[in-house]
This record gives structure tokens, C-alpha cells and sequence, in this order.
């Protein structure tokens, strides 16, 4: 690929954030590549790794001279980080963010042409520099939720910085995405730590987890993620994380009754349902991958 921009400054050099930094200097998109942070030890890290070609812990230094800065920070500190950069670039300088929610984002954003709200949907239990791969984004979606501050031009950059990676880029509205995320991200997150945490606090919590097949380990693996990250998401969706909470709530209470009425018609009804809407989610799935691929 030919290169793109000078310089590409990368705010939190952790998993999405490296990764992405990786892949720029792989693909060459970016001449440079520079990090940012507050933790000398990572960032002394991303060096080693050759993640990124060097790093500042000077915030104003670090922006100097960058094309695009991409804020790699926890949900709610990306807020304020966004709001701390925007009165110390130009209107050249593009900004955009990798944090799975956007609404408030956009919110300290408001009027900014330059920035381009982001999210790669892409990930691992593992987090940290160390764990960057630079082709994590390939074959994976990046949803981009431009406002009508948005400039054309810089949408354009960064859904090339993201093609760069071998990542399909989608756009969505702001409110949408934040709905959709919290239905098929953020909820499945909070239930799994909640399950795993009830357990834990039970009289027979030993012989659970002694006992717990593939399916136990398959449902709950993505309890083995960051907490700090998702305790920041799920408030900062609090409002639309809530609406699906009581959504699922009102059909686990549903097929509770079910349970305690021994119906099994109604038990095996929302089985029913519930197979074949995944099925056909994965055909879906399956079919747009042949599509890529082929």
C-alpha cells in the first residue's frame, strides 16, 4: 500500500490500540507511527515490540506534526482526552477513537468537523501492548458513526486507515450503534460476569466450577475480560445497557414461569425460536463470508 499520511499518533498503546499501530506500519500507510500515554513502561514496551517508531509522554509533543490521531483510551477517558486534544490541534489534524461507545464522544465533539467517531469490532481477553496482533482487524466490521459536523474528507481518511487493515467499515447512526452494541455486546458482557459471580457466592461454587462442561466455559469466557473497560462502558451506555437489561429481563422472567408452571410447550416454543434465529444468524454469517472470500 502507498503511504497515506506522515504520522499517525496512537493515544493507549493496548490491545485495539497496538494492534492498529502494528498494522499501519505493516501495511505502510503511515511513514510514522507514535505513541502516547502515561505509562512509560508500555509505551518503552511498543518500542521493543517495534508496535510503534517512538512515543511521547508530552501530550503536545506527541500531537505535533500527526495526520491523524486515534484515541485508544478506556470508554470514559476517551471522552476527556478528546476534549483535552481538540483546542490544541488544527482543523487539518484528524481524530477519531476506537471506543465501543459513542455517545458521549460525540457529545464532547460537538461541532468538531475533525473528528471521525470509530469502533472496530474486534478483540481478545487478553489486553495490553503485548497482545497486539497486526492483522486482529482483518475480515472484521469497523462501524464509523460520522455526525453532520463530520467533514467528507476526513471520513474518507480514516475509513481508508481502517480498509489499510483488512477491516470492512460500515457506517451507522450514533444512537443506533450505542442500541445495537448494548444489545449484542454490552449485555452479553454484564450477564456473563453476573452469572460467574453468582456462582462464585454460592454454598456449591467448588463443585460448580469443578464440574462446569464446554458450554459453561464457552458462555462465560468473555467474563475473563478487562473489568475496569467494561465497568467504563456499560456507564457510559448506561441508558441503552438498562433498556436491554429489562428487555432480557422480561423474557427470563417469562421462561421462568414456564419453568415454575412446568410448561413445557412454552419452554420448548422459545428453544424453537431461539435456534432458529441463530441459525440463521450464522448462515447469514457463513454466506457473507463465502461473499469476501471469494
Amino acid at each position: 500500500m502507498t503511504q497515506q499520511v506522515d504520522k499517525v499518533l496512537v493515544i493507549g498503546l493496548g490491545l485495539i490500540g497496538g494492534s492498529l499501530a502494528r498494522s499501519l506500519k505493516q501495511t505502510g500507510f503511515a511513514a510514522h507511527v507514535a505513541g502516547h500515554g502515561y505509562r512509560d513502561v508500555s509505551l518503552k514496551k511498543g518500542i521493543e515490540l517495534g508496535v510503534i517508531d517512538s512515543y511521547s509522554l508530552d501530550l503536545d509533543e506527541a500531537l505535533d506534526g500527526a495526520d491523524i490521531v486515534v484515541i485508544g483510551t478506556p470508554t470514559l477517558t476517551a471522552a476527556d482526552m478528546l476534549r483535552d486534544i481538540l483546542p490544541r490541534v488544527s482543523a487539518d489534524t484528524v481524530i477519531t477513537d476506537v471506543a465501543s461507545v459513542k455517545g458521549n464522544l460525540v457529545q464532547a465533539a460537538a461541532g468538531a468537523s475533525n473528528f471521525v467517531p470509530g469502533h472496530p469490532i474486534a478483540g481478545a481477553e487478553s489486553s495490553g501492548v503485548d497482545a497486539s496482533k497486526a492483522d486482529l482487524f482483518v475480515d472484521h466490521r469497523v462501524i464509523l458513526t460520522p455526525t453532520d459536523d463530520t467533514d467528507p474528507a476526513a471520513l474518507e481518511l480514516i475509513r481508508a486507515m481502517w480498509r489499510s487493515t483488512g477491516a470492512e467499515v460500515v457506517d451507522l447512526g450514533v444512537m443506533e450503534h450505542d442500541a445495537i452494541l448494548a444489545a449484542t455486546s454490552h449485555l452479553p458482557h454484564v450477564l456473563a460476569y453476573g452469572l460467574v459471580d453468582a456462582l462464585a457466592n454460592s454454598e456449591l461454587s467448588e463443585d460448580i466450577f469443578r464440574f462446569a462442561a464446554g458450554g459453561f466455559r464457552d458462555f462465560t469466557r468473555i467474563a475473563s475480560s478487562d473489568p475496569v473497560m467494561w465497568r467504563d462502558i456499560a456507564l457510559a451506555n448506561r441508558d441503552e445497557l438498562l433498556k436491554a437489561i429489562d428487555n432480557f429481563s422480561e423474557h427470563l422472567s417469562s421462561l421462568r414461569q414456564a419453568v415454575a408452571d412446568s410448561d413445557g410447550a412454552a419452554m420448548e416454543q422459545t428453544f424453537i425460536d431461539a435456534k432458529a434465529a441463530r441459525d440463521g444468524f450464522l448462515a447469514g454469517h457463513r454466506g457473507q463470508s463465502a461473499r469476501e472470500n471469494g
